[in-house]
């Protein structure tokens, strides 16, 4: 798939937001997050069934996505007033990796599966986790460090080796869906920083998606198979995927998961891997064996326990520069108190 930042899961906030759209009358975020993930737990399915090239596929999901949210980005600054040239210009940077991202995550598809490429695609709570620690010393809780023997545990079962299950292309597939995983925790730390300053949805997603189009052209010109000429069958299915995937089930994902308490948001997106596994099977016919789902069960599990350490020990981190702030503030009156930005960050589903 996340204060204002668009890949982040909501604090202590969640609740008081949930309660206001329920009186308001809108529908409740829950339910939001939950269409969402289901919009987007298609989307390894709706790439094979499109059957072009892991650049192509790339380029044109999220080319075929700019015209509608360009719209409704138009619309939201009418609303909201324009974003600033710094966030606009991040959050372009930021799509620059999310190409990366759906690249390689292709490329795991087709090694390894749809289900399974889905899940290995949603790791990026860990090494946004160990980035955050490295480079911002926000160190994890305990509950992080439990979790990650398991995780791996279960990276080592989904991807076959054990069963032999995918034979040579299993290390590829493993290769490519960790791969995708570091660079979306590029695109969510980036994105984070430049969608926190204003309170748009729609115009963020608009300009990574430009930034995505643009890195996708860039990737197929230095490495090769870059199409243009898809064929009408591969374009319905990518307009498809442009539509539900990189649209709706991403405004509704990001519209939704801020008003959430963090637990509950990463339960519901853990059921986007889940989703995807079973479509998988049902749509293309790809069997897991009981080792994999085994796997995948540890790995979901270890994505939760992970993420919610995380949240917990973002909420610390927050109350503890309120209050080295309030101190602040208080031996000095004219100083000037920046406002905590320690939020657990929730991958989107994979796009």
């Amino acid at each position: 798939m996340t204060g204002n930042g668009k890949g982040q899961v909501g604090k202590g906030s969640g609740r008081a937001g949930k309660g206001s759209s329920e009186a308001a009358g809108g529908p409740p975020p829950a339910l939001l997050a939950t269409l969402g993930a289901a919009c987007i737990s298609a989307s390894a399915v709706l790439i094979k069934l499109a059957g072009t090239g892991t650049v192509s596929a790339a380029f044109y999901r999220s080319l075929l996505a700019l015209p509608l949210l360009a719209v409704l980005a138009v619309l939201e600054q009418r609303k909201r007033g324009p974003r600033p040239l710094r966030s606009r210009l991040g959050a372009m940077l930021a799509g620059v990796f999310l190409a990366i991202d759906l690249v390689l995550w292709n490329h795991a598809i087709a090694d390894v599966g749809a289900g399974i490429a889905t899940l290995l695609g949603n790791l990026q709570v860990v090494f946004v986790t160990v980035a955050a620690w490295l480079l911002f010393r926000e160190r994890p809780g305990r509950g992080f460090f439990l979790a990650l023997p398991v995780v791996l545990a279960g990276v080592v079962l989904v991807s076959g080796l054990a069963d032999h299950a995918h034979g040579v292309h299993s290390t590829a597939g493993i290769e490519y869906g960790l791969g995708t995983s570091i660079a979306c925790a590029a695109f969510l730390r980036i994105r984070r920083q430049t969608a926190a300053t204003t309170p748009h949805v729609a115009a963020p997603l608009a300009e990574a998606w430009r930034g995505t189009t643009a890195g996708a052209a860039a990737l197929g010109l230095v490495f090769g198979g870059w199409q243009l000429d898809i064929g009408w069958h591969a374009f319905g299915w990518l307009l498809l995927l442009a539509m539900t995937s990189g649209t709706a089930g991403w405004l509704l994902i990001t519209s939704s998961l801020p008003r959430l308490p963090a637990s509950l948001s990463s339960l519901l997106l853990l059921l986007q891997p889940a989703a995807a596994i079973l479509l998988a099977a049902v749509v293309l016919g790809e069997r897991p064996t009981p080792l994999q789902l085994a796997g995948a069960v540890l790995v979901c599990g270890g994505i939760l326990v992970a993420t919610r350490a995380r949240a917990r020990s973002s909420r610390s981190l927050s109350v503890d520069r309120r209050r080295r702030a309030a101190g602040a503030a208080a031996g000095s009156p004219g100083q000037e108190v920046s406002a905590p930005t320690g939020t657990a960050l929730v991958r989107p589903p994979q796009l």
